[in-house]
């Protein structure tokens, strides 16, 4: 029945007194009232056809606050629980022999030097006895992505072999230093990673020779560069899963290595040797020893050619404390210095450049920093350098990039190099 048949029924009808007339308003209102109620009656019953929205699942789940003690503490056991699932789900020391026991009996002839090969059947073969933990890796799709230029159409037994360990060792990885994960939410705060690194010390025999009294700079050495080319944006933290894709841990971990040469020790920032170097720069530059920096101290860090205006720089852009820099601040700078090609570098050191904080490099800064050279030069009874070449290369950039963001990389190089060099 339409409601406005039934509205005017209901005002015609005998209930309501004939002697008295309802006012425009008081009608207004009453046709309002008759329309809401037969409106949510017809809304409801069209809710009643899409029972189909009360089946999907919840997908936001608010953090617990501070002072939800009990259910703080229920979200780590749960978490706890499930990082052990997934811990038992991974292939045992056994399994993985047993794995490659069952991968050498299956390998095919002829042999590609010294290496087994296997099959496609032989590999179908193998995973149905391998046990249900080892089905995720005999697929079609791992078998092709290993699969190289062998006439036979075989993969090599190490190359697979090799592959399932690296997947087995980023898992226990990851389920590692989700343990460390206070927050639950897959990355990892600055202390975090401290706390996993200090943890880890014992387990790496370059690092035996270490006093404990150093551990806390090692540690901080360490962590600081995991921060400073994976936090660009110095947020505080760091996904862990960015963690696991850079080399950064491979190269710590390689200090399980008892046998790592004096060549990889030395390259390795992590390593012992390195950390000490490093802290033991910082403390010859320390002259008053009052545990930071001042502009004079650092002046000498290097070949001691940095100029006075390139210095300032360094103290308007960095954290500083009283005028002085900290032990992390040297790190980041150290790390800015030593690895000018990367993009994090590259993007400390723009910053120190860009003097009107307009995102480029135009003339004028350029020249702010090249009089400084040009006076060093003089110094060192060098053959001053003309601006003016250096302003054509400069035009010719800013030319390129208004053609093609992809050369701003190339510039800031050029100019990395052009202020150090």
């Amino acid at each position: 029945m339409d409601w406005k048949d039934v509205l005017r029924r209901r005002l015609a009808s005998p209930n309501s007194d004939p002697k008295r007339k309802k006012s425009e308003q008081e009608l207004k209102d009453e046709e309002m009232d008759l329309f809401t109620k037969y409106y949510s009656e017809w809304k409801g019953g069209r809710k009643n056809t899409n029972e189909f929205y009360k089946t999907i699942p919840r997908f936001y789940y608010r953090l617990p606050a501070e002072d939800e003690v009990l259910l703080q503490k229920l979200r780590e056991e749960s978490r706890a629980v499930f990082l052990q699932r997934k811990s038992r789900e991974l292939l045992d020391n056994e399994e993985l022999q047993n794995l490659w026991f069952l991968l050498d009996k299956h390998q095919i002839p002829p042999m590609i030097g010294e290496e087994a090969m296997i099959n496609y059947e032989n590999f179908l073969k193998v995973g149905e006895k391998a046990g249900p933990k080892c089905k995720q890796f005999f697929t079609a799709k791992v078998f092709a992505k290993l699969l190289h230029t062998d006439s036979y159409g075989r993969v090599s037994i190490m190359q697979f072999f090799n592959y399932v360990m690296r997947k087995v060792w980023l898992h226990q990885t990851r389920i590692g230093l989700s343990l460390y994960d206070v927050a639950g939410q897959g990355y990892l705060r600055e202390s975090d990673l401290e706390n996993y690194i200090l943890e880890l010390i014992p387990t790496l025999p370059q690092l035996d020779g270490l006093e404990k009294s150093f551990y806390s700079f090692y540690v901080c050495t360490a962590v600081r560069k995991f921060f400073f080319f994976l936090d660009p944006l110095r947020t505080g933290k760091i996904k862990i899963q960015d963690i696991l894709a850079c080399s950064f841990l491979d190269d710590l971990l390689e200090l399980r290595d008892e046998e790592l040469s004096k060549e990889s020790q030395e390259t390795n920032w992590f390593s012992a040797p390195s950390a000490l170097r490093v802290y033991g720069q910082y403390l010859n530059l320390d002259k008053d020893h009052n545990g930071m920096l001042s502009k004079e101290e650092l002046s000498r860090y290097g070949t001691a050619t940095m100029t006075n205006v390139f210095l300032d720089r360094v103290f308007q852009e960095c954290l500083t404390y009283d005028g002085e820099m900290d032990y992390k601040t040297y790190l980041d700078f150290v790390l800015a210095l030593e690895n000018r090609k990367e993009p994090a570098a590259l993007q400390y050191i723009f910053k120190l450049l860009d003097i009107e904080n307009k995102g480029y490099l135009n003339v004028f800064s350029l020249n702010y920093f090249f009089r400084a050279i040009q006076e060093l030069m003089k110094i060192h009874g060098q053959d001053p350098v003309s601006f003016q070449d250096v302003k054509v290369i400069a035009l010719l950039f800013t030319y390129i990039i208004s053609s093609d963001n992809i050369a701003t990389v190339v510039v800031n190089n050029a100019v990395s190099k052009f202020v150090w060099q």
